[in-house]
């Protein structure tokens, strides 16, 4: 199968509309980070350049590198989902006739979790990393394209919560105490005071509309 980044906006809709679990939420999240990411972009390369905000540029380019980045790493991981998912699909499927083959499917299934956590986790923090990109764009951007910052923002944010839940559900189905808190604890330090922030430059924003 192609990835699914090269693929055009329609058949991925229509993917992700059909039976097939793949792409699902995960994927969806990722591209909304990803989406949140070339707003960042398109508001540094609508600012870069202009007399008028030449005491800015040099913080635009530096934030336009960032954001391109993150659009990498969250394009990425659109396929690095389905990619975990689908192995722990085949993980489900394993024989379960004898003991032996229920000892090792269930091993196989839990670190197939794991890998399946270890996404939307990543997804998480990419998303994160983003919504602190568009405070600086929200703020310093070109004006006639500040409402994107506002789309940036709130599209990060929709990535990230929706990483959020998924890492629930894999950590709810793990057996691994261990991992499961640190996972646990590392998302809640993610999410820590987001929550205000998305708010904060969606007011920023929208003073300025």
């Amino acid at each position: 199968m192609n990835e699914i980044k090269d693929k055009s906006i329609q058949v991925f809709l229509d993917q992700l509309a059909s039976k097939s679990p793949t792409p699902g939420g995960g994927s969806v999240s990722a591209l909304m980070g990803a989406q949140a990411a070339a707003l960042v972009s398109m508001v540094c390369n609508l600012t870069i350049g202009k007399e008028k905000y030449a005491a800015v540029e040099d913080e635009m380019i530096g934030l336009l590198k960032q954001s391109e980045i993150l659009r990498e790493k969250l394009m990425a991981l659109i396929a690095a989902d389905m990619d975990t998912f689908n192995g722990l699909m085949a993980a489900y499927g394993l024989p379960k006739e004898t003991d032996e083959d229920k000892t090792d499917r269930s091993v196989a299934i839990q670190q197939a979790l794991k890998k399946a956590t270890e996404v939307p986790l990543e997804c998480a923090r990419a998303c994160a990393a983003v919504i602190k990109l568009t405070q600086t764009a929200a703020n310093n951007g070109n004006v006639a394209v500040i409402s994107d910052a506002g789309a940036a923002v709130m599209s990060a944010y929709g990535g990230l919560k929706s990483s959020a839940l998924n890492v629930f559900i894999n950590t709810s189905s793990l057996k691994d105490g261990e991992f499961v808190s640190a996972t646990l604890l590392e998302l809640d330090a993610i999410s820590k005071d987001v929550d205000i922030l998305v708010e904060e430059v969606y007011q920023i924003v929208r003073g300025k509309l």
